[in-house]
């Protein structure tokens, strides 16, 4: 019977990424399906850290993290969990050999959400490391094992980089009014402006190029959602870069749900003409 509660499980996992992500549930959906139920259970885990931190303010977050990470740690240890979303994770953790480092450092990061409100440059790359990085590198260690992870393992940081960074600029003005936190290190919000815009931008896109050089390298079952993932992010960067000092300030820069499935139809068609 408990072949139910693992299906049950892997069934929230892909409620709760279809219910908070549009662009990453569509990229999931053209990843083989051997691969599906692993990301949506590392996406839904990662997901249910960031609430925790960024949404339940009512809630004594700090000690509702300290729960959070004791419980994963748990779930690691028994193979099984209560907590379906944990319960699926421990599943991937121990059918993919993923190091117990990497979900260390996103509980790392998150604290940090919780104690600091700007950053250094130490600090800035700590915080990508635990809160982004280590989702490339989890994802990757289901795509692929061994000599092909290795080298494939700085692409994975390097696309994990490039999508925080957009997400840090699209929610510029949320992050600072709603939350209190800027995350571009040696600067504030108040000191945003076009050179500073250009700089990031600039990060930004030697991030993207660095890491579609590893899509590319990714087996043909994983390249396509990921590639659609990376198109996704990549147009709403430009679009970001398109788009005045200002704006950014004031709102929240986004792609209407009808064009991202656009992208799912042109990424396809570029799959299938053998162009990615």
């Amino acid at each position: 019977m408990q072949a139910i509660y693992d299906r049950v499980a892997a069934e929230c996992c892909r409620i709760t990424t279809r219910a908070y992500t549009s662009s990453f549930a569509l990229g999931i959906k053209l990843l083989h399906k051997k691969y599906r139920s692993a990301i949506y259970a590392i996406y839904s885990f990662f997901r249910l850290g960031d609430e925790i931190v960024d949404t339940f303010h009512d809630y004594p977050k700090a000690s509702l993290l300290e729960q959070f990470q004791a419980a994963t740690h748990q779930a690691i240890q028994d193979k099984i969990s209560l907590n379906p979303i944990l319960n699926a994770l421990q599943q991937v953790v121990h059918t993919f050999q993923i190091d117990l480092a990497l979900v260390d450092a996103f509980f790392e990061s998150m604290k940090m959400d919780l104690a600091q409100q700007t950053h250094t440059q130490a600090s800035f790359e700590k915080y990508l490391l635990g809160s982004s990085e280590v989702v490339g590198l989890m994802c990757l260690k289901v795509f692929c094992g061994g000599e092909q992870y290795t080298q494939l393992k700085p692409y994975a940081m390097r696309l994990g980089k490039a999508l925080q960074k957009v997400n840090f600029l699209r929610d510029l003005h949320a992050d600072a009014k709603q939350l209190g936190r800027y995350y571009f290190p040696d600067s504030s919000f108040d000191q945003f402006n076009d050179t500073t815009k250009r700089a990031i931008e600039a990060s930004v896109a030697a991030d993207f190029d660095a890491a579609l050089v590893g899509i590319k390298q990714l087996p043909d079952s994983a390249r396509l959602g990921v590639y659609l993932a990376y198109t996704y992010y990549r147009r709403l960067f430009q679009k970001i870069c398109k788009a005045s000092v200002e704006k950014l300030l004031q709102a929240r820069i986004n792609i209407p749900t009808y064009r991202k499935y656009t992208m799912m139809l042109g990424v396809g068609l570029r799959y299938k003409l053998n162009r990615l």
